[in-house]
């Protein structure tokens, strides 16, 4: 019984359960099951799920997460309704009420190893904002690829169809927002929109029909140029993932307010800082950026809110 203790110690310490190993419940079956998958592994076959073990799951599980979506949903019928209707989290499956492709399906994009920070197997991450961007490209798929190439990373692209692709576990930090500590505390998504209007006959030509324009948007106390701007689809399913985030990690549904309370469309001390627990923009971390200019995120998290 002393194995079934430390097993049941374990699971509460960091976060496993028993069906990740074939069991039912914490018990002597699951000391079983535990030491036949490590005798799979080769690995010392004890019967315990310690840290080495764990992270050897954790990885393993990570690497085809999808073939898990059943041990979450319980046994629906053969199409699996809801299982494309889940974010994952440290492992975990959680609930969104939107369409989400997750990294190992064959139309998936997936962050590439090295390019964020791997808490794989470590103490649960606790983000606390999460940060809006546009990524400058006609696709999810080509974000991916320039992402990729550029040796970074995001949680997350909404692409002009409203799919949401989730490229990583947010248990990691993505390397999205700039410095270390931002991308520690947050979560992010690319949302899809090459932003110059040049780019309108292309959208048009391949069926998403015309994107909305933005016109006179303010950041950083200057008037942006004439600029493509978000399909109410992908605004839809933007703020489908932020219900999602919200309720996963206890993030609330706030955005950066200037002096007079309204939203802040420049740079926000709160959000350099740190300090600021919410949804933010990209443009409120830094000068360097304008995105998601336009996008009235406090209309749009109200709405989450009121919903």
């Amino acid at each position: 019984m002393d194995k079934v203790f430390y097993n049941q110690a374990s699971e509460k310490k960091l976060g496993w359960e028993p069906y990740w190993f074939g069991a039912r419940q914490n018990d002597e079956e699951c000391v079983e099951a535990i030491a036949a998958w490590q005798e799979e592994a080769g690995i010392t076959a004890d019967g315990l799920c310690g840290p080495s073990t764990y992270r050897r799951i954790w990885t393993e599980r990570e690497r085809d997460i999808s073939s898990n979506v059943i041990h979450h949903i319980g046994p629906h019928n053969g199409d699996h309704p809801h299982a494309s209707r889940l974010i994952v989290h440290n492992g975990h499956f959680y609930d969104i009420d939107w369409p989400v492709v997750l990294w190992d399906n064959p139309s998936a994009l997936a962050s590439n190893y090295g390019t964020f920070y791997s808490y794989a197997g470590k103490e649960d991450r606790k983000p606390t904002f999460f940060v809006n961007h546009w990524d400058v490209c006609l696709s999810s798929k080509s974000c991916s690829s320039i992402l990729d190439k550029r040796g970074i990373s995001v949680h997350f692209c909404i692409d002009n169809d409203g799919t949401i692709h989730q490229l990583l576990d947010t248990q990691h930090g993505a390397w999205h927002a700039g410095g270390h500590e931002w991308n520690h505390k947050s979560i992010g998504v690319e949302i899809s929109n090459a932003f110059y209007p040049k780019y309108q006959d292309h959208y048009v030509r391949h069926g998403f029909g015309k994107r909305p324009m933005v016109k006179n948007a303010v950041v950083h106390g200057n008037i942006v140029e004439d600029h493509l701007g978000f399909y109410p689809i992908q605004l839809q399913a933007a703020q489908a993932l932020w219900k999602a985030i919200s309720e996963v990690h206890d993030i609330p549904l706030e955005y950066p307010k200037d002096k007079d309370g309204k939203l802040d469309t420049g740079v926000n001390k709160e959000c350099v800082d740190g300090d600021f627990r919410g949804f933010c923009n990209h443009y409120n971390l830094t000068t360097r950026k304008i995105d998601c200019a336009g996008m009235k995120l406090n209309r749009l998290l109200n709405e989450v809110k009121n919903g």
